[in-house]
C-alpha cells in the first residue's frame, strides 16, 4: 500500500536488495497512481487501485499510505488472511498491536492479530542506541532533540526546499536582513520557509504546547522498551536537509555508565554503527547515512551537570531504517516464524 510513494519506492528497492523471497508482488496505490507501472527486479508492473478486495491471496502487506488509508483497509486485509506491517501512526499505539523494533523488541511480534506497527521514524532510530544503554545501566530519563530532513514529509516538500533554494540562490548576494525570504505564495507544504531555515515544530501541536510528533516520540519509546513510566521528553525540529534525521539524546542512567563502557555498549549492539573520533573530527552525518541500513551514534560523552549522565549523537536514513527496513525485518521475522 502507498507504492508509489517516497517510502513505497525503498520498500520496493530494498525487497530487492534483500532477496525477499516472493512469489507475487501487487503493487497498490491511491486513484492517482492509476496507470502507472513501476519496476521490480526488472519487470514491470501495473499499479492497481487500492481497494477493499486488493487482499485475497496475500500473505503480508506493507502499507505507507497514511494512517486513514490503514484504518479504512487494513481490516480488510486482515479478514483476508494477512498480516499487515503498518508504517502509519494508525494502530501504534493501540494495546492489541505490537510496535516492533526487531532488534529491540522482536518478542512483540508474536502477540499480534494480523497488524504490526511499524515506529516513527525518529524513535526507530533512538531506541537501539536506548537499548544499548539500557542493557548495560539501566534507564532513568531521556531528553531528545531531533533535526528531521524534509524527506519525512514527503516527496513534494522535498520539491518545495528545492524551488526555494534555486529561487534564492539567484538572488544577488546581500547581507541585509530579510534579504533570504522567500514570499508567502512560495510557502506551501510547511508553515514556514524551509529553505535556509528551521522549523521548531514538526506535526501540529497538541493541548501541552507539545506537537504530536513529540508525543509520538514518548509514547512509542515507552512501549518499544516496556517501560511505560519512563521520563522521556522531546523536541522535533524540522532542518533543510534531503535524507536522514539527527537527534542529539541526553540519557541518565540507573549506574553510572562511563564514556568508554557507553561506547563498548552500543558498538556490540546490532544495527549500530559508531563514530566517535572527536580529534579527527570524526561523527556521524545526514550526507554520510543517506542509503546506509544502520543507526550511525557518535559525539558520545559524559554529562557532568547531572548524575549518571551520557549525550549521544544518532543519524539515521528515515526512509530506510525509520521506515522501509525495519517494515521488512518484522515481515522476514514473521517468515523465519512460518
Amino acid at each position: 500500500m502507498g507504492a508509489t510513494g517516497a517510502v513505497g519506492g525503498q520498500f520496493l528497492s530494498m525487497l530487492e536488495e534483500r532477496d525477499f523471497p516472493i512469489d507475487e508482488i501487487r503493487l497498490l496505490a491511491s486513484s492517482r497512481s492509476e496507470g502507472k507501472r513501476l519496476v521490480f527486479k526488472g519487470k514491470e508492473h501495473d499499479v492497481q487501485v487500492l481497494k477493499e478486495d486488493s487482499f485475497g491471496g496475500i500473505d503480508i502487506v506493507l502499507a505507507s499510505a497514511g494512517a486513514s488509508r490503514s484504518k479504512e483497509f487494513l481490516p480488510h486485509a486482515v479478514n483476508a488472511g494477512a498480516v499487515c506491517v503498518d508504517n502509519s501512526s494508525a494502530f501504534r499505539m493501540d494495546k492489541e498491536v505490537p510496535l516492533v523494533v526487531p532488534e529491540v523488541n522482536p518478542h512483540a511480534i508474536s502477540g499480534h492479530k494480523g497488524i504490526i506497527a511499524n515506529p516513527n521514524c525518529s524513535t526507530i532510530q533512538m531506541v537501539l542506541p536506548l537499548e544499548a544503554i539500557r542493557k548495560a545501566a539501566g534507564l532513568k530519563r531521556v531528553v531528545a532533540s531531533t533535526y528531521q530532513s524534509v524527506s519525512g514529509a514527503g516527496q513534494g516538500n522535498i520539491l518545495e526546499m528545492e524551488r526555494q533554494v534555486m529561487k534564492l540562490s539567484r538572488k544577488e548576494s546581500h547581507y541585509g536582513i530579510g534579504e533570504h525570504s522567500v514570499s508567502e505564495d512560495e510557502i506551501k507544504a510547511f508553515d514556514h520557509q524551509i529553505a535556509y531555515n528551521l522549523i521548531p515544530h514538526i506535526d501540529v501541536f497538541l493541548d501541552n504546547h507539545y506537537t504530536k510528533e513529540e508525543m509520538k516520540m514518548v509514547g512509542e519509546t515507552r512501549k518499544i522498551l516496556e517501560i511505560p513510566d519512563l521520563p522521556v521528553t522531546a523536541t522535533c525540529v524540522r532542518v533543510p536537509v534531503y535524507y536522514a534525521h539527527s537527534e542529539s539524546v541526553n540519557v541518565q542512567t540507573e549506574r553510572k555508565l562511563s564514556r568508554e563502557e557507553a561506547i563498548e555498549a552500543l558498538k556490540g549492539f546490532p544495527g549500530i554503527t559508531v563514530i566517535d573520533d572527536p580529534g579527527s573530527s570524526k561523527y556521524p552525518m545526514p550526507i554520510d547515512a543517506e542509503g546506509k541500513d544502520d543507526v550511525f551514534v557518535g559525539r558520545i560523552r559524559e554529562d557532568g551537570s547531572v548524575d549518571n549522565g551520557i549525550n549521544i549523537w544518532i543519524v539515521s536514513d528515515n526512509l530506510r531504517k525509520g521506515a522501509a527496513l525495519n517494515a521488512i525485518q518484522i515481515a522476514e521475522h514473521l517468515i523465519a516464524g512460518l
